[in-house]
Order: structure tokens, then sequence, then C-alpha cells
């Protein structure tokens, strides 16, 4: 039996995580069952490279980052994800390798290309059934971030034009394959886009 894989992205500070934590508690109450993970540390390795990737002090060059990402997510799918998936679970992950695309191959002014090929190649082709795109002008989410009363860590630290430009790549993405992607307007409320979002795992799950 498969299962059902959902990856929730978007810029820093739209709402992932609660809205991921929000479908992971309406779909439990349905009995059915679900494994909660994040990217990056999503497994005992994984904590390592988060440390790495999100407070290292000091530059990482692009091209490591996307590297450290990629090693990451491989262990995270041969490790968490597919074992999860062939025993029929729902995967719910805040993050998977759009991310990288987005923020590796346009933030970082990689190849879009070159790192979508090294993510795919990381986790051996494995695609999401549904990718949920929150969706927030890049000044906004930083409004949310200053209020949330956490550290920024290295990549929340970033200006607002490399979360734009973030943005603008993750809503390429979307366009590209709008039968894997929903976009979902983060400016409205958390009811509202959980909402949205059961609507369209429930399709998914009948």
């Amino acid at each position: 039996m498969s299962g059902l894989f959902i990856s929730f992205e978007g810029i820093d500070g739209v709402g992932k995580s609660t809205q991921a934590d929000l479908l992971e508690l309406w779909l439990t109450q349905q009995n059915k069952d679900v494994v909660r993970t994040l990217e990056p540390g999503g497994t005992d390795v994984g904590v390592e490279i988060r440390k790495i990737l999100l407070h290292h002090k000091g530059d990482l060059a692009p091209r490591a980052e996307a590297a450290l990402f990629a090693a990451d997510r491989a262990h995270h799918v041969a490790s968490k994800i597919r074992p999860a998936l062939n025993e029929g679970k729902i995967v719910i992950t805040d993050r998977y390798f759009d991310s990288s695309v987005a923020y590796q191959g346009a933030g970082r002014d990689l190849s879009r290309t070159e790192v979508r090929d090294l993510s795919l190649w990381a986790v051996g082709g494995l695609l999401p059934d549904l990718t949920v795109l929150l969706d927030l002008p890049a000044d906004q989410a930083r409004a949310r971030r200053n209020t949330s009363g956490t550290e920024p860590d290295r990549l929340e630290k970033e200006k607002t034009e490399f979360f734009e430009t973030v943005r603008s790549a993750y809503l390429d993405l979307a366009k590209a394959e709008p039968e894997r992607f929903l976009v979902v307007d983060a400016s409205v409320t958390v009811e509202e886009m959980q909402e949205l979002i059961r609507k369209r795992v429930a399709g998914l799950i009948e």
C-alpha cells in the first residue's frame, strides 16, 4: 500500500509550521496514520546538518549550502519518508526539495536546474503528491518574523530582496507544476488557509 506525501513550502514567516500542525491534527482525528517531519533536521543526522546550515557563524559557500541540504534530504528520504510511505502512512514535511530550488537555485543565484537535478538525485526522484505553497509578500513575512520573539537563524537574517527573489521562484515552480501545487494566499486567516488545504487533501484521501 502506498501512502500520501505532502510538503509545505514558502518563504520564512508565512505560517508553514502552523498549517502543517493543523493538517496533522485533522488527519489524526480521522484515524489516519501521520508522520510529521521537517527539513533540514528530520533525522538525527539531519539535526547535525541543520546546526551547520542555520547556525554556522560566518559565510557558507552557496554550492556547499546546496550540497548540505541535498545530503540532509537524501538521508531523510531513505531513513524516514520512504519507509513511512511504504507502510501506507501520510507524511507531512515542513519543506522539501522545492526549498532548495527556490532558496539556493534562485536566492543564491545558482542554476535552478542544477539544484533541482541534485535534489532529485538525492531523493531518488521522489516527488510529493501535494505541495502546499503559502504565498506572502516578503515585507509582510518579515514583519511576522520580527514579532515571533525567536532569534533569527542564518537564512532568516537575509534581506527582504532575497526573500522576494525566493518567493518569485516558488511561484514559478507552482506555475510549472499546477497539478502538484496548491498556492494559498497566506494573508488570509489561519482558519481560511486550513480550510482550503483540507479541501484539497480530502480529495486525495477519499
